[in-house]
């Protein structure tokens, strides 16, 4: 849902950012994502409200600092994202990047911040390439990856019988890594992959993929795939008649946005796994009705991650008095995170470890209120969740 003042907000917040690189006493935060592409809804101008959410919460101020976020829209562009990132570290002195929505995006910024020691917080993008073979000693990851996603939801259906699988997957780094670690799952759990096919970023026609998806006959159809591109393949499979025709549709990475925009009527039943629910207790019910009220939406698990992520740099910059890079990314590994997004910490390789979700979409008679979208199915450890080390390619890792 896009909202006119939330716009007006983010254009304000593009104009401070302008304005503060000519502010040297001050600690900046850049939150780079796509605001305008396929996205812009599953992280885009909100993740920058809820980074902003984080430093009103600290206080504003750290190291006798004002901190500020910048934002920007890499539009899905490694050059682009890479050119605005480069800028953000040379000329305006901004310490720490955050949310990064788009793998491909993701590593590329956090290469070049590797090299000029900065922070990278990646939390909408989903390759575990960057805590393996990509990883950094500056760079974290915060909310899902594709292990999360695949171990939670792929184990769970092929528990549940459902054995053979046909894998739609988005032709770029997070689809590929998101269908090879779907695969693996489904083949550990002695089902089968049927076939796979590689599907456009950001397109509109999913009709011959979806056809294939068909005619393989497979109990499952994995959407290795997300934003945009998930909502239209749940629209188009609904219009192919693919799940009234006996086959299953399983999303790897849904966010609350993707089942607004589809309505529970299209989207109930749809099993998959979050990092966040903002109905889960207490805490995050009250962070969702200040994000609410901020945004006229309740927030995904890229908002919430944002928010955690930042705080927890912030409190690492103050625990290291100093804003320098491995400085402060030694705090993040030594400060346990505990916050509303989770109780967790991070490991050598960069990664945020918590307990993840099952969540099953509730019927339309279900739901008893707007946002009311979620039945959570199953907690998964925090130790389930993540790839274990003993198989990392992190040359961090000490084996």
């Amino acid at each position: 849902m896009r909202q006119t003042s939330l716009a007006t907000f983010f254009a304000a917040l593009l104009l401070t950012g302008s304005a503060v690189a000519q502010t040297p006493d001050a600690i900046k935060i850049g939150v780079l994502n796509d605001q305008s592409g396929l996205y812009a809804d599953f992280g885009g101008a909100t993740s920058v409200v809820a980074a902003q959410m984080a430093v009103e919460d600290f206080g504003g101020t750290v190291l006798g600092k004002k901190i500020e976020i910048v934002a920007a829209d890499h539009q899905n562009k490694t050059d682009i994202a890479a050119s605005i990132a480069r800028r953000w570290f040379d000329v305006e002195g901004v310490t720490a990047v955050a949310d990064l929505t788009n793998s491909a995006v993701a590593l590329a910024v956090q290469n070049l911040a590797k090299a000029q020691q900065r922070i990278t917080l990646a939390v909408g993008p989903a390759t575990t390439r960057l805590t393996n073979e990509d990883c950094s000693p500056t760079g974290f990851h915060w909310a899902f990856d594709t292990y999360s996603q695949a171990i939670g939801t792929a184990s769970a259906i092929v528990a549940q019988g459902g054995d053979s699988w046909f894998i739609l997957a988005a032709d770029y780094a997070f689809g590929h890594q998101m269908a090879s670690d779907l695969a693996r799952v489904v083949k550990n759990g002695n089902g089968k992959v049927l076939g796979e096919v590689r599907h456009p970023l950001n397109t509109a026609d999913f009709s011959s993929f979806l056809l294939q998806a068909q005619a393989s006959k497979a109990k499952i159809v994995g959407l290795a795939n997300a934003g945009a591109d998930t909502i239209n393949s749940v629209k188009q499979a609904a219009e192919f008649r693919l799940t009234a025709s006996g086959q299953k549709l399983a999303g790897l990475v849904v966010v609350l946005s993707d089942v607004h925009a589809l309505g529970l009527k299209a989207a109930s039943g749809l099993t998959f796994t979050t990092a966040f629910y903002w109905d889960m207790n207490d805490q995050t019910r009250a962070f969702s009705k200040r994000f609410f009220e901020k945004t006229g939406r309740m927030p995904g698990m890229v908002q919430a991650g944002t928010y955690s992520a930042v705080l927890h740099y912030l409190k690492a910059v103050k625990a290291a008095n100093s804003a320098d890079a491995k400085a402060v990314a030694d705090k993040m590994r030594e400060i346990k995170v505990d916050d509303f997004f989770a109780k967790g910490f991070v490991r050598e390789d960069g990664r945020m470890v918590h307990d993840m979700y099952l969540v099953e979409v509730k019927t339309p008679e279900e739901s008893k209120a707007p946002w009311d979208y979620y039945k959570v199915l199953r907690t998964i450890p925090a130790k389930d969740a993540v790839q274990p080390l003993a198989d990392s390619k992190c040359a961090l890792v000490k084996k």
